[in-house]
């Protein structure tokens, strides 16, 4: 049985002809669900009574659980139980301009960057596109408040469940769903190349972040299994051909990791890299966590290596730190959780 919010509003304009209904139906499902946010199908009263109780055979309208939030200043953490007692997590942040929130892709991680603790649970399974979903409507019904901006860059590579992923830009741009304007949709890739060329054939507009976080293949591959896969050089090619045919700028993620990417040497080779690219370097400083042993750059070594890239003409910020108290920063997640 398909779930409700898992279905992108043309899938459901498909089920209305199918059944003999005008196609215009799924745009009132889509009102109930994403602007009224009305979970009881009993309520959608401008669909006949049959037509509701159809609608119940052939779609589950069930969500996952919050059972846990941790709160800091400018920061929430959810803990959501899936219907198969999976866990994930998302991560919302308070902004002057609105609220952001960080969405799980997947229960576990493939990607085994080693410093990243989310990835310490290998991959269980692809979120299906309702559980995504369900992330923000949650959430938003828990704050009371509109989330404006998404990233999708918490539990999980999110082009290794592509289809999915891809849906729920879908259904949360939708101007009748939950009219996230696009430029506002980030969507970060430890850098699945073959995935990167097919996105840029969607024509999404969404912003694209690389997991770069290294200059050259020798360090990546340490701290990166990709790259054994999917080198430096294939990755940055495919983000010049994204760039081109999108017209895109691109972020560069780069974490922050002591005494390992974070010397001059490396700020020169990385800017050399990405010299005459339309992208801008995000440096993020590394969040510890208590199973892994990688250490935080200071504050000084951060500072000396945006001052490199800068004057090597390079685009770069240096990213504020959110969540960090409560296990919620970058590269996190899960890092408390017992048995997960």
């Amino acid at each position: 049985m398909n779930n409700i919010y898992g279905s992108t509003r043309e899938e459901l304009e498909n089920y209305f002809l199918t059944n003999d209904e005008k196609k215009f139906k799924a745009l009132q499902v889509f009102e109930w669900l994403y602007q009224k946010k009305e979970k009881n199908i009993d309520h959608f009263t401008n669909l006949k009574k049959e037509l509701r109780e159809k609608m119940k055979l052939n779609f589950s309208f069930s969500m996952p659980k919050i059972i846990r939030i941790e709160k800091d200043t400018l920061t929430r953490k959810y803990l959501f139980e899936l219907e198969d007692k999976n866990y994930i997590e998302s991560v919302i942040m308070f902004h002057d301009y609105g609220i952001s929130i960080c969405v799980s892709s997947q229960v576990g991680c493939n990607m085994g960057c080693r410093f990243c603790e989310s990835g310490r649970l290998k991959k269980v399974r692809n979120l299906e596109t309702y559980e995504i979903v369900s992330q923000l409507l949650l959430i938003e019904d828990d704050l009371k408040m509109r989330i404006s901006s998404v990233v999708i860059m918490g539990i999980g590579e999110p082009l290794d469940n592509y289809e999915n992923i891809i849906k729920f830009i879908k259904i949360i741009n939708d101007a009748k769903g939950l009219a996230i304007g696009i430029r506002h949709i980030t969507l970060s890739t430890s850098g699945l190349v073959p995935k990167i060329y097919d996105l840029m054939q969607e024509e999404l507009g969404i912003n694209l972040a690389i997991s770069l976080h290294a200059p050259n293949d020798e360090i990546r591959n340490q701290i990166m299994k990709v790259n054994e896969v999917y080198n430096i050089s294939q990755l940055l090619d495919s983000v010049r051909d994204y760039i081109a045919h999108t017209n895109r700028r691109v972020t560069i993620e780069y974490v922050m990791l002591k005494g390992i990417n974070d010397n001059k040497t490396c700020a020169i080779e990385l800017a050399e890299k990405l010299k005459g690219m339309n992208i801008y370097v995000n440096l993020i400083p590394y969040n510890e966590t208590n199973h892994l042993e990688f250490k935080k750059s200071d504050v000084k070594t951060i500072s000396e290596f945006c001052k490199t890239l800068k004057e090597l003409s390079i685009n770069v910020t240096i990213r504020k730190e959110f969540g960090s108290k409560i296990s919620a920063a970058c590269g996190q997640l899960r890092s408390k959780e017992v048995g997960l």
